[in-house]
């Protein structure tokens, strides 16, 4: 039988290396947690590949509303990897709707687009996926070749009328992702090649205005 101090040094240096995993690793929300603060853009990351444009004249804030301008085409990210979550935000076309889209479990250099899946936001095709950077999955059996990147969503358009507030739920769990838009599961991917990274709200040509954005834990 070992002795209760071996046992404890044990206890002690494997909570040690968890401890060190979680803070190399992905984060993995253990509550409900803001990942936008309402305010301004701590702990994001605003990027368009074009040096000379000032990113603050693309994304602003007021009263706890993000605007984008949707041009040029750039996105803001966290800065933080996250893995399995479930992610609200809130959107709406304030103008015309348009282009956009929210990138999950994005790696690499910024630039438009980097290597993600992304769950779509274009006007009616809310809740379709993209494959971005060589990412993929179970149900994309189209385009291996470089062609056909987008995976349709399952119903139709779920999305409410154009000015009116629109919910996107985002369940990251593991190899699989599900996409709800106003309460609808619109789609599922499974077998995701990423599993893991940071999250990003496209600038992608249309004025678009997001709020509410949250990460809550994945359900047992």
């Amino acid at each position: 039988m070992r002795s209760k101090g071996v046992a404890v040094v044990g206890l002690i240096v494997a909570l040690s290396l968890l401890a060190a995993a979680g803070e190399d690793g992905p984060v993995v929300p253990t509550e409900k947690t803001a990942l936008w603060n309402g305010k301004d853009f701590t702990g994001w990351k605003l990027f368009v590949p074009d040096p000379n444009v000032d990113v603050n004249t693309v994304w602003s804030v007021k009263e706890g509303v993000i605007h984008c301008t949707g041009s040029p085409a750039g996105y803001m990210r966290t800065l933080t990897d996250y893995a399995n979550y479930k992610l609200h935000l809130e959107w709406r076309w304030p103008g015309r709707p348009g282009n956009s889209g929210v990138l999950l479990h994005a790696s690499g250099p910024d630039k438009v687009w980097p290597k993600s899946i992304e769950a779509q936001l274009q006007a009616r095709n809310a809740g379709d996926f993209w494959v971005i950077g060589s990412t993929d999955f179970k149900e994309h059996t189209t385009g291996h070749d470089g062609g056909d990147r987008r995976v349709p969503k399952k119903e139709r358009s779920s999305e409410n009328r154009p000015g009116e507030w629109n919910r996107y739920d985002i369940v990251c769990n593991g190899d699989t992702i599900r996409v709800f838009v106003n309460g609808v599961l619109q789609n599922e991917a499974t077998e995701c090649t990423v599993t893991a990274g940071t999250i990003g709200l496209q600038s992608e040509g249309s004025p678009i205005e997001f709020r509410n954005i949250y990460l809550e834990p994945v359900d047992d």
